[in-house]
């Protein structure tokens, strides 16, 4: 199996926040995680970050956050050329999805840990 280097945009340390899940899951297969939150904070063994560190070689950028909150995030998430950009259920936003696709980033509308589970990320 390929380790995708995935970058959680919205993380948070609630146990009962799906970033949350995300990350502990993204771990559990082995995947590299950079969690970004709005506070810094850990899950499992991953820092959560209040930054915008450049990082390399980002396969996946998954989205937990609305699409007013994605705003500020749109030229970082860009910066990344991450291969695809995943909008979990309730991040859907056409109009990041559109300069995504304009920039050759795939853009898809799925949950992060529905695709981990059915072997699908």
């Amino acid at each position: 199996m390929q380790h995708k280097k995935t970058l959680v945009l919205g993380a948070s340390e609630n146990p009962g926040r799906y970033s949350y899940l995300a990350i502990n899951r993204l771990r559990a297969k082995e995947h590299p995680v950079v969690a970004i939150g709005r506070k810094a904070g850990k899950v499992a063994d991953i820092n959560i970050i209040a930054e915008h560190p450049p990082v390399n070689d980002v396969d996946t950028v998954t989205l937990y956050l609305n699409p007013n909150n994605q705003k500020e995030y749109y030229d970082y998430i860009l910066s990344l050329h991450p291969k695809r950009i995943i909008f979990n259920p309730g991040a859907e936003n056409d109009e990041l999805a559109a300069i995504a696709t304009q920039q050759g980033i795939q853009p898809i509308e799925a949950c992060t840990l529905v695709l981990l589970s059915t072997g699908q990320y």
